[in-house]
């Protein structure tokens, strides 16, 4: 068995850093639904500014808002206006192709990579 890249979200921009909130990421639904994301999986997020990296778990954020919101303590890591890749992996025995999208500035989907 091996952990492969099943999904991933290219070059969001963090539109908000929230300290107080428990914990997560916000993503927008729309993006949720296109990366084939679920409500509670865990995903490693990656900063393209800083190089940050950090897991955590999806939480649906409004639906075509373009929200990405680093939550409780990931958003000491990773601020507001940072570029950040966001991924999920599968465990499988099998090769998989990923479903990986592609976003423009204000987080709206672009197309499939």
């Amino acid at each position: 068995m091996r952990s492969v890249l099943r999904s991933k979200i290219h070059k969001a921009t963090v539109t908000e850093a929230n300290l107080e909130y428990i914990g997560s990421i916000t993503i927008d639904q729309d993006l949720i639904d296109k990366a084939s994301f679920w409500p509670g999986e865990k995903v490693l997020v990656v900063s393209n500014t800083t190089g940050a990296r950090l897991e955590t778990y999806v939480i649906g954020g409004e639906k075509n808002s373009g929200i990405i919101c680093m939550n409780g303590a990931s958003a000491r890591l990773i601020k507001t206006g940072e570029e950040v890749i966001i991924m999920g992996f599968e465990i499988t025995d099998r090769p998989i192709t990923p479903k990986n999208i592609l976003v423009d500035k204000h987080n709206m989907f672009v197309k499939y990579l």
